[in-house]
């Protein structure tokens, strides 16, 4: 599909319109419904992004994330959500992906019980990939979504198929391609404003239902924005409230401390819970970068069996099941090695570890990146689990403080991590500027949480007392403009045409040294990026 430049007026909005396929999305019903959507919730969502602005300005100034005195009662009332639906009772294993035709047929074909198309940190948002992601899941819906690769392969669904569940952009992020008198649409309204419109009656009539994933959420008050868009939309529609279902990702430190609340607030619409660690990490370098006794080590040394991530993650398990909803366990990275025995093995062995660790410790389920995980996944949760899922399992023993949460692990930063941090930040964002939003890098599929981890340790560490390397040296911008400039350079000799995103290297390379250099850290670098994204 190639999409043009032209730009559709209406009285009420413009899109930058695409030539041929926009009768299939951007239909003007769909369209009066987003303009409708931005209507109602645009000044919610800007006080709500404003609240953050000002709940950060706090933890700068020595404040430290707490659970919430003015709800104690509702974490300790004994209240349920209503029932998961019969298709989201068994997720033992999701896996996720960008919404491009061929990831579409081969997420549903995998074999997982759960399919994540997503258009958040796995989609590069140009105009083009976007409304195709749109035209593609609507094809999904009905069955008919068909691909043939350039070598002539076809792809289409299987009879069984996974249960279909779409995450839309964060709320902070915006479609500067639709706009409403003037002002962009929020994309995460547009996002799903378009899949509902288009898809939740099919999706009713067929036994299931539209259900989402919701990204970056940081308090019980943007759950309840999110409730107030669902019973909208269900209303508009003329669907029953509570079709719509969701699962919340936690994967920031302030909705860490109000779990209970946010499922409160989602009760009529919530499935459950996942502990997005990826973002998580992301979320306690931002919360505590003006603190340098909370300095992280290099990423490869902050895995899930450090204090505040396992604590993070038990908590959420106890938090799901005493309320009736699933918890889900994070994501597996790891893509298979091909070429290397050896490495593949020691890969499996990490995923396989990592799996057994979240099922015994009660999650419903897990995510994988990658169509070979799932059978290992799969067998991992099919020992342990007796059920559909371990809501009976209540960890009424897990005790979980303030002080365990913000436990920063102990560790050293090697020239190696350095090193690491800068190429995965400058290899992802020049395929996310040329359309890519996953990225395989050294036998990890990267995306956009793991790319902000890499550039926001190294602001980080340029910055506090504990930015130095095991050998000595201090991290400083020389050291870090001298090994951007090697990435740089290494990247170009190892390239060929295959290479994502190699044209946008250098615009790339300019937007990670700046975000790094620069005296504040940036809330997203996909947000300063997407100024240049077509």
């Amino acid at each position: 599909m190639q999409f043009s430049s032209a730009v559709h007026v209406s009285h009420d909005y413009e899109i930058t319109t695409p030539a041929e396929e926009c009768g299939t999305v951007l239909t003007p019903p769909a369209c009066a419904f987003l303009v409708e959507l931005h209507a109602r919730f645009e000044t919610r969502i800007a006080e709500r992004l404003l609240a953050r602005r000002e709940c950060q300005a706090r933890f700068d100034a020595g404040e430290r994330p707490e659970f919430p005195a003015a709800t104690r009662e509702l974490r300790a009332d004994d209240w349920r959500v209503a029932p998961i639906p019969i298709d989201l009772r068994d997720r033992r294993v999701e896996i996720t992906g960008p919404v491009d035709r061929k990831m579409i047929i081969n997420g549903l074909n995998s074999g997982a019980k759960v399919f994540m198309a997503d258009f958040e940190d796995a989609h590069a948002p140009t105009w083009d990939g976007t409304l195709e992601g749109q035209v593609n899941l609507f094809d999904a819906v009905r069955r008919t979504i068909r691909y043939t690769s350039p070598g002539g392969k076809e792809y289409r669904l299987d009879d069984r198929t996974a249960t279909l569940v779409v995450r839309p952009r964060g709320l902070h992020l915006p479609e500067k391609h639709f706009r409403v008198h003037g002002l962009p649409i929020r994309a995460a309204l547009f996002d799903f404003g378009l899949f509902v419109f288009h898809n939740a009656r099919q999706l009713i009539q067929t036994g299931s239902g539209p259900y989402f994933y919701l990204p970056k959420l940081e308090s019980h008050h943007e759950a309840q924005l999110w409730n107030e868009v669902f019973e909208f939309a269900q209303d508009a529609l003329g669907i029953p409230r509570g079709t719509i279902r969701a699962t919340v990702l936690i994967e920031t430190l302030p909705a860490a401390f109000e779990m209970d609340e946010i499922l409160y607030e989602l009760r009529d619409h919530i499935a459950g819970l996942n502990c997005g660690r990826w973002d998580y990490i992301f979320s306690f370098i931002k919360v505590f970068r003006n603190d340098p006794g909370r300095v992280l080590p290099e990423r490869a040394q902050v895995t899930m069996t450090a204090r505040f991530l396992r604590s993070y993650s038990q908590l959420l398990i106890r938090t799901c099941h005493r309320r009736g909803a699933l918890a889900m366990g994070g994501m597996a990275a790891q893509i298979p090695v091909r070429d290397d025995t050896a490495a593949n093995d020691a890969a499996l062995a990490r995923v396989r570890a990592d799996k057994e660790r979240e099922a015994d410790d009660g999650h419903d389920g897990t995510w994988v990146a990658h169509p070979g995980l799932v059978p290992l996944a799969q067998e991992v949760f099919d020992r342990r689990l007796h059920g559909p899922n371990q809501l009976e399992r209540l960890r009424e023993d897990v005790v979980v403080s303030a002080a365990d949460l913000l436990a920063a692990p102990s560790g050293t930063i090697t020239a190696a991590g350095l090193r690491q941090n800068i190429e995965v930040a400058l290899r992802y964002l020049a395929a996310w500027l040329g359309g890519h939003g996953c990225v395989p890098i050294h036998g990890l599929m990267e995306d956009a949480a793991t790319a902000e981890i890499a550039r926001s340790q190294v602001w980080q560490w340029l910055r506090h007392p504990r930015g130095i390397l095991d050998d000595g040296r201090r991290i400083t911008p020389p050291l870090v403009r001298g090994l951007l400039a090697a990435e740089i350079a290494a990247i170009r000799r190892g390239a060929d045409e295959d290479t994502p995103g190699i044209e946008h290297l250098d615009r790339a390379a300019a937007i990670l040294g700046d975000v790094i250099t620069r005296e504040e850290l940036v809330d997203f670098i996909t947000l300063v990026a997407y100024e240049q994204l077509a």
